[in-house]
């Protein structure tokens, strides 16, 4: 597909027109920032009622060499973003070009790190197992310690790195009924919780 001579809104037209007509994922690249949040405003506002989900992946906002780091939100919402690009969960996502000469962290460093799950949410338990095997989670029988996981049926124990308690998540069909923090000593479920959300703190790791 090529276009020429768009201006104003029409760009956001065409690619929203795209998005549509040609289900997978669009990667839309701006000249600037700017044109990005504009951009990104225009597509939401023209597919407001369609099932498109559309991510804008922001910049650091800081210049080479500079002596301090980017924001953490700007931080978490890039990480958020590629974790939902992992999980072929966003149909269109929006980026500068000075953005996407960045390098970004391997797909593995953020499926070991990266657990988004909530209540209501429809979850592939066979996408979930493969991500958790991916991100180097031990398939146990009783979880026990970080880094293991298990699947029982519809219960889910899950215990992921970098969290104090473990997590129990029960399924009603695809769908997550309920998320429950749970003591690996006596395997009881403890108090419940909306969601599962830990990212890691950096994009890149220290080790």
């Amino acid at each position: 597909i090529q276009w020429g001579q768009l201006t104003g809104t029409s760009k956001a037209l065409a690619i929203a027109h795209s998005a549509k007509t040609h289900p997978g994922f669009f990667l839309v690249i701006t000249p600037d920032r700017n044109d990005a949040n504009q951009l990104n405003d225009e597509l939401a506002f023209v597919l407001k009622n369609e099932p498109i989900e559309i991510f804008n992946f922001p910049d650091w906002e800081t210049l080479p060499y500079d002596h301090f780091s980017p924001h953490p939100d700007l931080v978490s919402e890039r990480l958020a973003t590629l974790y939902q690009i992992t999980r072929s969960a966003c149909d269109v996502v929006i980026l500068p070009a000075t953005t996407a000469l960045l390098r970004l962290p391997q797909e593995e460093y953020l499926a070991a790190h990266s657990f988004m799950l909530e209540k209501g949410q429809q979850l592939n338990l066979d996408a979930l197992r493969a991500q958790s095997i991916r991100a180097g989670y031990a398939h146990v029988t009783q979880v026990l310690m970080p880094g293991e996981f298990s699947v029982r049926g519809g219960i889910i124990d899950l215990f992921p790195m970098g969290s104090v308690v473990p997590f129990r998540i029960d399924l009603f069909d695809d769908e997550i009924e309920s998320i429950r923090t749970f003591d690996v000593d006596t395997q009881r479920s403890l108090y419940p919780v909306n969601d599962i959300r830990l990212l890691p703190a950096r994009e890149f790791p220290l080790d």
